[in-house]
């Protein structure tokens, strides 16, 4: 009776696969013939403000011009004194208020409350709203609701002007609310 030797067929398939798999990478394109190159222009519309402010636009607003603003496209959501719309789950989020809410049972997690950076808030602000055309405010306008929501919030003076110089030394009431986390889990995969 005949037994093959199962060692030397599975070397053998595994040395076929290398080879074939070889071959394949070999001839396989370097450029899969889709997409275009970005240039600096469209790449600028992709962003984030980090925490330092690093990458803030030239520009500024105050709290009485970002009133205006804020009545003409942030109200319908957010309520016409930032207390939110959560009627029938519809409408923006409260963006003031809870202040020492967020060790309790019932915490109120707003800018005020919540947030460590103003830089955070023209960060969303410029990218994320209004809701029906994100992106859409000019960056003075951006600084100017940035001003009115922490004017409102007594974070900062309402005769106050946020700019990119201003607005990352602002000092947030939940500043020291978050532990750095060092990421030690990020060496297992270098």
């Amino acid at each position: 009776m005949f037994t093959p030797n199962t060692k030397r067929i599975g070397a053998s398939v595994f040395f076929v696969a290398v080879l074939t798999t070889a071959a394949i990478a070999q001839s396989a394109p370097p450029h899969y013939g889709f997409g275009t190159k970005v240039d600096s222009a469209e790449l600028a519309k992709y962003f984030a403000i980090p925490a330092d402010g690093s990458g803030l636009p030239p520009g500024g607003g105050t709290a009485a011009a970002g009133a205006k603003v804020y009545a003409d496209t942030c109200a319908a959501c957010h309520g016409d004194k930032l207390q939110g719309n959560p009627a029938k789950g519809i409408g923006g989020d409260r963006l003031t208020g809870g202040r020492g809410s967020l060790a309790t049972k019932t915490p109120i997690k707003t800018v005020e409350s919540y947030w460590p950076y103003a830089t955070t808030l023209f960060d969303y602000v410029k990218r994320a709203m209004p809701f029906s055309a994100p992106g859409s405010l000019k960056d003075d306008d951006v600084y100017a609701v940035v001003a009115y929501i922490l004017s409102e919030a007594k974070i900062i003076k309402p005769t106050d002007t946020m700019n990119a110089q201003t607005l990352p030394k602002v000092a947030m009431p939940n500043k020291d609310g978050f532990i750095p986390d060092s990421r030690p889990e990020l060496s297992l995969y270098r």
